[in-house]
């Protein structure tokens, strides 16, 4: 009969576990205070931008208060000032960014979780992230010396050839063609924003529970019903959220927008019509404003416009993405 032999004990086993100082409780009472005092000074920070922001704009509400945001007259030498045409524009422009981002975002999201092969996954998230790091003012040079003329004499004419005839829809494509205006814009910034779609997408989809997939798999379907249907509609709300993370990105993206829009204070039905965005006209303008105190304080109401905008969206967002990603909170059929 064998007897086993006792197990020999390890030179780890038969040393002790070192055991630190006991815990300071000053240590612990430090370590939470700074803790305390980082997260109230980022409060105190977004606190103190909207306070100066809202006085700074009390001269333009108390003297044309909400009739600022429907007027479409923005004249500094006349004491005119309208926010509507830079309203307009912002909201024309992100719409065309979604537009043209979010289903080549998705796609790309899909194909790096599902179907793209190990060895060059990785290297197209990489190239994807480095694409979010190129700078404003880099996209806006492109635009102008390469995007511009080539939608100008390639993409705007056939455009206009194929859609203009369209009742409905031809006013969109309509008018002179510049070359500068709210398509060009739109581009741009969806190029911008297709980076941060794709990796929140990416982040969404990569949540799906493997089951999910495998149940449609062992149903017969096949991999675009898989995804279509298990992948995709599981995560909708995971993606809109995504969607509307980029809006956030969108809506104040400033150098490169001012670079193609055209920075023309109107409202044309046309997308090849040159206009202006709230962030752009603050970059043009607030050297200009001098100072002019009205001036300056019309400038500083649309750059709180921005931002209650921007915040709203922005936190919308970032509930829709929560609730895509925590335990039990993805299932959204």
């Amino acid at each position: 009969m064998l007897v086993p032999l006792p197990a020999e004990k390890t030179e780890l086993e038969d040393s002790p576990i070192p055991v630190g100082k006991a815990a300071s409780p000053w240590g612990n009472a430090t370590f939470r205070s700074v803790a305390l005092a980082a997260a109230l000074v980022a409060v105190a920070i977004l606190l103190l931008l909207v306070w100066q922001l809202v006085s700074d704009s009390l001269p333009t509400l108390r003297a044309f208060g909400l009739k600022l945001l429907a007027s479409e007259d923005w004249n500094a030498g006349a004491e005119e000032y309208g926010a509507l045409p830079f309203i307009y524009g912002t909201v024309v422009t992100s719409a065309i960014a979604l537009v043209l981002a979010v289903p080549l975002s998705i796609f790309t999201a899909v194909y790096l979780t599902d179907l793209a092969p190990v060895w060059i996954r990785q290297p197209l998230v990489s190239l994807i992230e480095m694409l979010a790091a190129v700078p404003s003012v880099i996209w806006g040079l492109w635009g102008i010396f390469v995007l511009v003329p080539w939608l100008r004499t390639a993409v705007f004419p056939a455009l206009r050839a194929v859609l203009g005839p369209i009742p409905g829809v031809g006013s969109l494509f309509s008018g002179p063609i510049f070359g500068l205006g709210y398509l060009s814009a739109g581009i741009i910034v969806a190029v911008m924003i297709v980076p941060i779609v794709t990796a929140v997408s990416r982040e969404i989809l990569r949540s799906v529970p493997n089951l999910q997939r495998e149940a449609a798999y062992a149903l017969g379907a096949t991999r675009w019903e898989v995804t279509r249907i298990a992948v995709l509609s599981y995560a909708r709300r995971g993606l809109l959220g995504a969607a509307v993370l980029g809006l956030g990105r969108a809506l104040g993206e400033t150098m490169a927008v001012t670079m193609v829009i055209g920075n023309s204070p109107q409202i044309s039905a046309s997308l090849f019509a040159p206009g202006y965005t709230l962030a752009s006209v603050i970059a043009n303008e607030f050297g200009e404003a001098g100072a002019d105190r009205m001036y300056t304080s019309a400038l500083f109401e649309l750059g709180l416009i921005l931002l209650v905008i921007t915040v709203v969206v922005n936190v919308g967002a970032l509930l829709l993405v929560r609730a895509a990603t925590t335990k039990g909170g993805s299932r959204f059929a």
